[in-house]
């Protein structure tokens, strides 16, 4: 009778373990109703890691869910865009195309001028704004939030920066709480990342949070990207 009486036990405080965990990690998908579309911003000295990074990730989604995400980009004009790096992008799209799509997701990558002459630039500040008003989210990425910052976005929204231009970014804007030492923040609709090698983080949490954790594992898998999101130092607030 004892022995059965710990069996019993032991059995119950194992099956209810499990259940406690899967509590404290899951987390209820969006799952779209229709494919998205993510324009991603390329102006001139735009760095390669911030824009190819959240692009690979967004841009498999077709290969994981029914309703994935359609990528493009859009520039200043029809002319290529040379990265900072020299890789020559011709957008898909430019700021006045009567063709641009409605925009669901911004992508803002940094850019070698996304802390001063790009901030001065009325048209895109302009631009960046009217599209990331009407967007379900926006993302920058790196020094992309000078940019999201400049347009009004990030007004009332915790946010975070590239690590070595938080100082810079607290200075320019110091009615924003800033966020150090995290890889990305999300708050309501707006992501933003320290960027860099970092720059797949914020893009695999949108997917996991858009389409579940298996469509974001399926494309880390491929990408050989060990995704966990509870490891990664991010904070979300304002859900």
């Amino acid at each position: 009778m004892r022995i059965s009486f710990f069996i019993v036990l032991i059995l119950i405080l194992g099956c209810s373990k499990p259940r406690e965990t899967d509590s404290e990690n899951s987390r209820t998908p969006v799952m779209p109703s229709g494919v998205l579309t993510a324009a991603f911003l390329i102006v001139p000295g735009v760095y390669n890691s911030e824009l190819i990074a959240p692009m690979d990730v967004l841009q498999h989604t077709i290969f994981h869910t029914e309703n994935g995400i359609r990528v493009f980009t859009v520039g200043p004009t029809d002319a290529p865009v040379t990265t900072f790096e020299g890789l020559r992008v011709l957008p898909d799209f430019n700021f006045d195309s009567d063709s641009l799509p409605n925009i669901d997701i911004l992508i803002v990558p940094s850019a070698k001028h996304s802390m001063d002459s790009d901030l001065e630039d009325e048209r895109l500040i302009s631009f960046v704004r009217e599209r990331g008003e009407t967007a379900t989210y926006f993302m920058s990425l790196c020094d992309g939030a000078f940019v999201l910052a400049k347009a009004g976005l990030l007004d009332g929204l915790e946010c975070t920066t590239f690590p070595s231009d938080i100082d810079r970014f607290r200075e320019t804007f110091p009615h924003l709480k800033v966020h150090k030492e995290v890889s990305f923040v999300r708050d309501q609709k707006a992501i933003t990342s320290a960027g860099g090698a970092k720059s797949y983080d914020p893009a695999l949490f949108l997917v996991e949070h858009l389409y579940g954790k298996k469509v974001a594992d399926g494309i880390a898998e491929g990408l050989v990207i060990d995704w966990d999101l509870q490891s990664i130092r991010h904070v979300e607030t304002g859900r």
